[in-house]
């Protein structure tokens, strides 16, 4: 399930309006749909490029979901890289949330001491 990001954005419209007339702008929304982003089973320092270049599009779209269910080994390049890649996401105001963890990839994040800086991307 995909969820939606909405951005109201006010944008007056001066040359539609008459003499006398007050109108202060239209709004308008603009939902941004999430982007989901399945991390490979061996994330490791090969997988890094194509990783890296697949967060770079999609936190440059909007809000980004990590999957983390297929990871059945994971470097630690690759960690510091999905926290990164959340604060790029947070300096840009889109969500970014990891979810489904595989219990390796839980394992890693856990024995590297990354759990803090993870807590606040965690979910399910």
């Amino acid at each position: 399930a995909h969820t939606a990001l909405g951005l109201a954005l006010l944008k007056p419209f001066a040359w539609r309006l008459r003499l006398g007339e007050n109108l202060l702008g239209s709004v308008f929304m603009v939902v941004v749909p999430t982007k989901l982003v399945a991390l490979p089973a061996i994330m490791d320092l090969d997988a890094l490029d194509t990783v890296r270049d697949g967060l770079i599009a999609a936190i440059e779209r909007g809000p980004v979901k990590i999957s983390g269910a297929a990871v059945e080994r994971v470097s630690t390049n690759a960690l510091l890289m999905l926290i990164s890649a959340a604060e790029t996401a947070r300096r840009n105001d889109y969500a970014f949330s990891v979810a489904d963890i595989s219990a390796p990839m839980g394992a890693a994040i856990d024995r590297l001491g990354f759990g803090e800086s993870f807590a606040g991307m965690m979910k399910g």
